[in-house]
């Protein structure tokens, strides 16, 4: 997660030095969120967490991974939530990947994803690595990848000049945007 944040924000500060710090944000939703409603508010819950942590930085960021159903098929996806020091939130969905029906089952017993994921794919701690996303586009696409993308879309409220006249940029970096 720490990678994908850095990655995002360096792709939209390129000109900054950033210090970036992952920390311990409590979601306050369960271990395997459920639904876009349970995984946009265990992203919003991060975000507040990591604010109410680390109260002197120029962005928070809240990540949740969570898993849906959608008629027959089960889902992944990924809510992001960036804040900043004047209080703006912004916030993207990540792509949506189809589960093989054995993970879903998995997941029906219990297991969250990437204890499930570990089992089919026998694979070890996957989601610190590619995740589902990895293991099921050959690498093509990760976890990490689809993460970064994700928070540089949810950026875009907060730097972006048509939505504000004052988008910010890290302090001390000459208000380049």
């Amino acid at each position: 997660k720490i990678r994908a944040v850095s990655e995002a924000f360096r792709s939209q500060f390129p000109q900054h030095e950033l210090s970036i710090d992952g920390i311990d944000a409590d979601s306050g939703i369960s271990d395997q969120p459920v639904g876009d409603d349970e995984t946009r508010r265990g992203a919003r819950n991060r975000l507040a967490s990591a604010r109410a942590i680390v109260a002197d930085a120029d962005f928070w960021v809240g990540l949740e991974g969570g898993i849906a159903r959608i008629g027959d098929s089960l889902v992944a996806f990924a809510w992001m939530a960036v804040g900043d020091r004047h209080g703006r939130v912004g916030e993207a969905r990540s792509a949506t990947l189809p589960l093989p029906p054995a993970v879903g089952r998995l997941i029906d017993s219990g297991l969250e994803l990437g204890d499930a994921n570990d089992r089919v794919f026998a694979t070890l701690r996957s989601k610190e690595q590619g995740g589902a996303f990895g293991l099921l586009t050959g690498g093509r696409h990760t976890r990490e990848s689809v993460y970064a993308q994700t928070v540089l879309l949810a950026l875009v409220p907060l730097v972006h000049p048509l939505f504000t006249d004052d988008a910010p940029s890290p302090a001390g970096a000459g208000g380049q945007r």
